[in-house]
């Protein structure tokens, strides 16, 4: 964290103050002493993508998208598990954000400064969902190396401050520096693009307020209409500098380094055994075992196996979501045809049909599933349900289906409070009920720790989930 290693830096610029002026003459003006913008772009871009990742990972296990192979770990029974590898590096790509917009500020470079803030906006939200209170406003600079926490409703205030004005920065034509096509690996280089993404977060963000009073759906629908209009406007990462991080998962877990284990839950819900109905894009995520058919671990119970017999479902390396070259989504077309479907549902049930058949095709689309097989699967009873029989249960039943390993699930699945089918607590869950926010981390804990709040207990509600 930023904060942190400046303690390293008063430090050194203390020894140095004396020697200042003789080492002035050293200088050379045709050597930056700062990074390029260009190169921040590509810094800050690909750890956006890692960083859903990082936080995918963590709470997909709360989801029950994966479960552990070994019977009561910590993580699968919601009990104390430290997340500093999450949290340092958010807050690592934070602080080059907080850079790269102060640097692209002096210049002139407004797209530079817009994509910036979205990408600090996106980042705010993934503090704000799994943590709650964090530093911010006086977390990046050299008078605070112990910041104070920020409120977390501020937290998401601020987030959807920075997408408005990110999108005012970027619809400058006046900007010094154009984006690099090169160096932006997620939207290389598109400022419209970037737009439309400013707008999809800010959808995601005003439709987690279902619980609040303040809840619009007016608001939703504005922010959709000038989000994505297809999956070729996707904010995913594709650049890599070895593989795709699910797919390193799939490989250590072929190596015997168990990992990546799919959740009974999500295996059950694809299978035809929670719905009635096979879904297709199940082989192109995981393993058949070796009894010929799709079996998930149970959070909590472990693997029934010795974990070498292709007894359960796992992540492969040639899985859509976990080969090589697979792509992180940060924000999609079909995660927003889901939100149409849910903010419309009240009031205009036709175009909610419409948007939920959309978000299944679209992600199915997205993933490869021949047309047939797709239609096949929205043609059959219990998905095509028809625009009167449509509920929320069934729109938030196939949205956990799409979203899988992505940490708005976590957010979603409070919102609604966990009421999906077949949804269960874990064997052996240290906690009554289910799990609502994390605690913080040790790493936090350890160089900041008068100021991180206390953590009685892990079933309390953030702000936006009451």
């Amino acid at each position: 964290m930023r904060y942190i290693k400046y303690l390293f830096a008063l430090m050194l610029v203390a020894g140095l103050t004396s020697c200042e002026k003789f080492l002035d003459v050293n200088d050379n003006p045709n050597s930056p002493t700062t990074a390029p913008l260009t190169g921040l772009l590509g810094g800050v871009t690909y750890m956006t993508g890692m960083n859903m990742y990082y936080a995918g990972n963590q709470v997909s296990y709360y989801t029950q998208y994966l479960a552990s192979p070994n019977p009561g770990s910590p993580i699968d029974v919601y009990d104390l598990v430290d997340a500093s590898t999450t949290w340092t590096n958010i807050y690592d790509n934070m602080t080059d954000l907080y850079d790269m917009d102060n640097m692209a500020a002096e210049v002139g470079a407004t797209h530079y400064q817009g994509v910036s803030k979205i990408m600090m906006a996106i980042h705010l939200s993934l503090l704000n969902d799994i943590w709650g209170d964090a530093p911010y406003s006086k977390a990046f600079t050299l008078d605070n190396p112990t910041p104070p926490y920020d409120n977390a409703q501020d937290l998401f205030n601020n987030a959807l401050s920075l997408l408005d004005e990110g999108v005012a920065l970027l619809q400058n034509s006046n900007t010094t520096v154009a984006l690099s096509n090169t160096l932006d690996l997620i939207h290389k280089g598109d400022v419209n693009a970037w737009i439309r993404t400013a707008y999809a977060i800010k959808a995601r963000l005003l439709n987690q307020l279902s619980k609040r009073p303040e809840y619009n759906p007016t608001a939703i629908l504005q922010a959709l209409s000038n989000a994505y209009q297809s999956s070729t406007h996707d904010a995913q990462l594709t650049t890599f500098n070895v593989r795709n991080p699910w797919a390193q998962v799939a490989v250590n877990n072929a190596g015997l380094l168990l990992d990546g284990w799919l959740s009974k839950n999500f295996v059950d819900a694809m299978n035809g055994t929670t719905f009635g109905v096979f879904d297709p894009r199940l082989p192109l995520i995981t393993n058949l075992t070796k009894f010929g058919d799709y079996r998930g671990t149970r959070n909590g119970g472990g693997r029934v196996g010795d974990g070498t017999s292709n007894e359960e479902s796992v992540l492969t390396t040639t899985g859509v979501y976990s080969s090589t070259n697979s792509p992180l989504f940060i924000a999609t077309y079909f995660e927003m045809k889901f939100i149409e479907a849910e903010v419309t549902l009240p009031t205009d049930p036709a175009r909610a049909y419409d948007a939920y058949l959309e978000g299944i095709r679209a992600h199915m689309d997205k993933l490869g599933v021949p047309a047939a097989e797709r239609d096949d699967y929205l043609n059959h009873p219990d998905v095509a349900v028809g625009a009167g029989n449509l509920t929320l249960q069934r729109i938030m039943d196939e949205k956990y289906k799409a979203m899988f390993l992505h940490p708005g699930t976590w957010t979603d699945a409070r919102r609604f409070d966990y009421q999906y089918t077949g949804f269960q607590l874990p064997l052996g869950a240290v906690l009554p009920t289910y799990i609502r926010r994390m605690d913080y981390p040790s790493v936090e804990k350890t160089r900041n720790g008068a100021n991180v709040p206390a953590v009685s207990d892990l079933t309390s509600r953030l702000w936006w989930d009451q």
